[in-house]
Formats: C-alpha cells, sequence, structure tokens
C-alpha cells in the first residue's frame, strides 16, 4: 500500500513505516502530523487517484527531528567587471515517519 502526497509545494510518495524528508512544517520531535492533500492511493490492485485530492483520505505520520539539508553553493560572476558574489544556503527540513494511511 502507497499513497502520494502534496506538501511544500512538491509531491512524495510513502508507504506506512517510510521516513521521508519533506520541507519544514512546524512541530517538535514526537508530534503527530496529518496530511489531507492526497492525490492517489493504492492499496493491493486497486488504484483510486483524486481530482485532484481524495475526499477522506488522510496520511497520518510523526516528526522525527527537524534538520538541515546539504550546503548549496550560488555563485555569481560577471567576466571582465570585477563582480564576483558568493553566498550559500541550507533548505530547513522535517525528517517524518509515516504512521498510516487511511480512505
Amino acid at each position: 500500500m502507497y499513497a502520494v502526497i502534496k506538501t511544500g509545494g512538491k509531491q512524495h510518495r510513502v508507504s506506512p513505516g517510510d521516513i521521508v524528508e519533506i520541507e519544514k512544517i512546524h512541530g517538535n520531535k514526537g508530534d503527530s502530523v496529518c496530511f489531507d492533500e492526497v492525490l492517489l492511493i493504492s492499496r493491493d490492485e486497486e488504484v483510486r487517484v483524486g481530482t485532484p485530492f481524495l475526499t477522506g483520505a488522510k496520511v497520518s505520520g510523526e516528526i522525527v527531528e527537524q534538520t538541515k539539508a546539504r550546503k548549496i553553493n550560488v555563485f555569481k560572476m560577471k567576466r571582465r567587471k570585477g563582480y564576483k558574489k558568493k553566498t550559500g544556503h541550507r533548505q530547513q527540513l522535517t525528517r517524518m515517519k509515516i504512521k498510516e494511511i487511511s480512505i
């Protein structure tokens, strides 16, 4: 059984027991989170697709930790002008453990 959920402007394929990294959501370690924006649920041979979301479908999970992704270096330069600019960015992430998928 798996589901496709939408969170943080992205879609994630999740199954019960999976640990996924999503864009940061508010909460502390151990808090329970419920995702209502479920796009698709597949159970055995049955596939249910929403338009755009399935009504009554929920995916629940638990926050494992709040963390950051690897650093991304951003370098800008204009040739022959002496302009150089280097910055970096670390995206804040939430690591989630998926507990259950309900229809």
